[in-house]
């Protein structure tokens, strides 16, 4: 039961979508309304992934974690927001609920930030739910620190409160 990792392709991106809305729904149900986590439905998050893969894939990454065929979690990452040419921003780890805890994320984290490295960026920064202690824990274990820099974004119709991470790569 290893787990392997791969580049995603276009026709990964409609499990990644099943697979991110059920990581969301099991990230942030303690945090979040069930209202809020009811959009979008899985097949519409995979639309999501199809539109941004389709305008981001020259300059995204997107890794699969797969274990016996199945995809059971996903990293993406790309230049920073603010177009820091030495600065990678990890946009997502979102894993399969029974995932957690069994070193997929950290794999992803370790691939991620091998492949920031590997174009030459200098730090690496994301966003994470403030409200989110479990991810803020995963990302502080991995030596991520806070900026002190938030913004507020919007999860359905909640506005969430999000925190920017980084680390030096």
């Amino acid at each position: 039961m290893t787990v392997t990792l791969r580049a995603a392709t276009a026709e990964d991106l409609m499990a990644v979508g099943r697979l991110h809305q059920r990581s969301r729904v099991a990230a942030y149900s303690s945090i979040l309304p069930p209202e809020a986590l009811a959009d979008p439905t899985p097949e519409a998050m995979g639309e999501y992934w199809l539109a941004r893969w389709s305008y981001e894939r020259a300059d995204h990454r997107m890794t699969l974690a797969e274990r016996d065929g199945t995809v059971v979690g996903f990293s993406y990452l790309g230049p920073d927001d603010e177009r820091d040419p030495h600065t990678g921003l990890l946009n997502a780890i979102h894993l399969a609920p029974a995932e957690r805890g069994r070193g997929v994320g950290r794999t992803l984290m370790i691939d991620a930030l091998a492949d920031m490295r590997g174009r030459g960026w200098h730090r690496a920064v994301l966003w994470v739910l403030r409200d989110n202690t479990h991810a803020r824990r995963f990302y502080e274990r991995g030596r991520w620190l806070p900026t002190g820099v938030e913004r507020d974004d919007l999860i359905g119709r909640v506005t969430v409160r999000q925190l920017r991470y980084t680390r030096p790569l």
